[in-house]
């Protein structure tokens, strides 16, 4: 990837006693260094993307610790690295995106927990319920119960979260049980500061070998009949073992408050949220001092039943903060104390919500009907008047305008190699009628917004060559599965190609051939160009991903017969190589490799090309298209088309029409896309090219100033 973390590396080598300042997941990072941690493996998501970044980034400086670092395929072969802490005395750490990711490396972690670890083990997953980066609304939760997994959820601040990851290691080691460490956006993206401790080299590191591997010890497998072992040691010594730490090294923490006789539970990542909440009833100060007696739990499991049953003790009400659905600690709590017979009443989920993100309005307006119950007395109408306030305040708003504003969903970039594939699928479907698409994970899924609304289904990253397989036999039309390219190693290779091939179906795949893994920040995959040919490229500007031919390889490898590869600028083409795909004799397994590269990567890689040569005062010419206002009509077909974020409207400049015309705005990259699409749909010839030229040598100058004034002269 071309995003730089130079200065991010560089403050992973701050030692004992300096300060760190920076955000949430570099502080985890320094934390992983600071830890021993001896392997690091992961694969990327938000919000936890720039973890991995970072350290394959600083691959020179992990080398000089003995850190193994390994970007892996897909969450699943992450998780299977963790198998080296089974035997040995190795701290691994590995990252992904919850929950999609945690779905994907179950098996690996279900195969983990039952023989337990030796080394300390850490999962770092981006937990982004509610908050509306993720395909699907889950929680981490129910794999850390399942499976016996230790599940931290740090109080977003720097140096707390830095000590969970160091005893995150610890308690693993000290439980046997791998850990999980959920950070939500909030936490991830945090900026503070804390005081750095040296990095420790691990003792069993790439520059410290083992000398023999370790003796077979059956008991370490998961396999019957051992397995029935495994269970029985989780509740009779792994989980009272990890209780044991918890209480120890005091990893929850207890605010006191003077309120003595309420009290709140909260997980750990929503404290900060919840200060905020009671800062708006003067239940706290900007400094996090509270009045309610609160329980952080920076462990949600296994939960401490002496340190939950103490804290609730004598307690007349108690209310637990917890985001998401089920509501698994609040059901455990509500267990744990009414088999201790302590009759504290509990709330929870029946005055907040069930499912969304806990943001400051949503608990404050549950901490204001609790209060209201538990502290008759108190004043709660200010809370509730900014509550009310705000309400009103955005239905003034809607009403104020003329007709609701429209949904801003996200969208493909300006120049995206994947829109005019999208407009091909369009403009084939004229001829071979409506097609069902089995949609995937990735950049291509904007398309199901408008203007395309193509896409069925999105069943799981690179899972939608898959996800046909039931439809296609009911089907009289071929069927379209679209993948990308970072799709299609992270799983479609072998849960769709592979499969189709076995059973001889006859299926459509489009794969998007961009170079990068483009919607997780653009990391480099098997099939990205290869650096020394993007330095000696003669002419950068153009797209290098033809360069790289690990897809086609790998297709014809496995018995692909019909394979074509088509430029996705190529809207006329690419509309003939699909109706081709879906008219042709041939039954089987049909693949169109859409090839374009990646426009974000393309840019930050010709950019600062561009610069150099504007520098030296060399001729630099930057391709932009407009449209003819005296020939547009006002159809608007065009923009229907592309979607292109920069070809949009504007008044037409002859008084006698009232339609408005075309327009291409200054952000235009050149890529061609609405010229291909008048050719290929046979629409208006409005559309023009035009070379605006830098630099320009002494007779280009002189034949503009010619061609300007003959064009005023006939103008006046």
């Amino acid at each position: 990837m071309e995003v730089s973390f130079s200065k991010e590396i560089q403050s992973l080598r701050l030692g004992d006693g300096e300060t760190f300042h920076g955000e949430g997941i570099l502080a985890i990072t320094k934390g992983l260094l600071q830890s021993g941690v001896a392997y690091v493996g992961g694969y990327q998501g938000a919000p936890v993307s720039h973890l991995m970044d970072v350290l394959v980034q600083a691959k020179g400086y992990m080398d000089e610790l003995g850190v193994h670092v390994e970007a892996c395929s897909n969450e699943a072969s992450a998780a299977a690295m963790l198998g080296a802490s089974i035997h040995y005395p190795l701290r691994g750490a590995v990252t992904w995106k919850s929950i999609v990711g945690t779905n994907v490396a179950a098996d690996a972690l279900s195969n983990l927990s039952s023989p337990g670890v030796k080394g300390g083990v850490l999962v770092v997953v981006g937990e982004d319920y509610g908050e509306g980066a993720s395909v699907i609304q889950e929680r981490t939760h129910a794999y850390a119960l399942k499976s016996g997994m230790i599940l931290l959820d740090p109080r977003p601040d720097l140096g707390r979260m830095v000590d969970l990851v160091e005893h995150g290691f610890g308690l693993s080691e000290a439980s046997n049980m791998p850990a999980l460490m959920e950070l939500r956006i909030r936490a991830c993206h945090v900026r503070g500061s804390f005081t750095a401790r040296d990095n420790r080299p691990p003792a069993i590191s790439t520059r410290a070998l083992m000398m023999e591997p370790a003796a077979f010890d059956y008991a370490r497998l998961a396999h019957p009949p051992v397995t029935f072992r495994h269970e029985k040691l989780k509740y009779e010594e792994r989980i009272p073992a990890a209780r044991r730490y918890i209480v120890e090294h005091g990893l929850n923490e207890l605010l006191p408050g003077k309120h003595d006789d309420l009290g709140l539970i909260v997980q750990g990542g929503l404290t900060n949220t919840l200060v905020r909440a009671l800062q708006q009833f003067g239940l706290a100060d900007a400094f996090g001092e509270l009045d309610i007696p609160t329980l952080v739990l920076n462990v949600t499991s296994p939960l401490v039943p002496d340190q939950i049953a103490n804290f609730c003790m004598g307690k007349r009400a108690v209310l637990v903060l917890e985001e998401g659905q089920p509501e698994y600690i609040e059901q455990e709590i509500a267990t744990l104390l009414r088999r201790r017979d302590i009759q504290t009443p509990l709330n929870g989920k029946d005055l907040l919500p069930m499912g969304g993100e806990y943001t400051v309005e949503v608990i404050a307006a549950g901490l204001a009907a609790w209060l209201n119950q538990v502290l008759p007395a108190f004043d709660t109408a200010s809370v509730q008047a900014w509550l009310d306030g705000n309400r009103i305040r955005r239905a003034e708003v809607a009403k104020s305008l003329p007709a609701p504003l429209p949904a801003r969903p996200p969208g493909f970039c300006i120049g995206c190699p994947e829109r005019p594939v999208f407009s091909a699928i369009k403009l084939a479907q004229q001829t071979v009628g409506p097609l069902h698409v089995a949609a995937d994970i990735g950049c291509h899924a904007f398309a199901t917004f408008e203007p395309f609304s193509t896409g069925h289904t999105i069943l799981g990253y690179g899972m939608s060559l898959a996800s046909r397989a039931g439809v296609s036999p009911h089907m009289s039309r071929r069927v379209l599965s679209i993948m990308g390219d970072g799709g299609f190693w992270h799983n479609g290779l072998l849960t769709g190609v592979q499969s189709a091939l076995f059973n001889g179906d006859d299926a459509v795949l489009l794969i998007f051939k961009n170079g990068y893994t483009s919607a997780t920040g653009t990391q480099d995959i098997l099939s990205t160009p290869d650096d020394e040919v993007k330095e000696h490229a003669s002419d950068k500007a153009q797209s290098l991903v033809h360069t790289n031919q690990t897809i086609e390889n790998a297709l014809k490898g496995l018995g692909v017969q019909w394979q074509r590869t088509v430029n996705t600028y190529e809207v006329a083409k690419m509309r003939a190589t699909l109706t081709e795909a879906f008219t042709s004799n041939f039954n089987g397994l049909k693949v169109i490799v859409a090839e374009g590269e990646c426009q974000l990567e393309r840019q930050r890689r010709i950019k600062p090309w561009i610069a150099g040569l504007l520098k030296k005062g060399q001729r630099v010419v930057r391709v932009k298209y407009g449209v003819d206002e005296d020939v547009c009509n006002g159809d608007h077909a065009c923009i229907r088309l592309s979607g292109c974020p920069t070809l949009t409207l504007k008044d037409n400049p002859d008084p006698l029409k009232v339609d408005p015309v075309a327009t291409v705005i200054d952000g235009c990259v050149g890529c061609g896309l609405c010229g291909e699409n008048a050719h290929a749909a046979t629409l208006c010839p409005s559309f023009y090219r035009a070379e605006v030229v830098q630099n320009a040598r002494w007779h280009e100058r002189l034949v503009a100033s010619l061609r300007g004034g003959i064009v005023r002269a006939l103008q006046t």
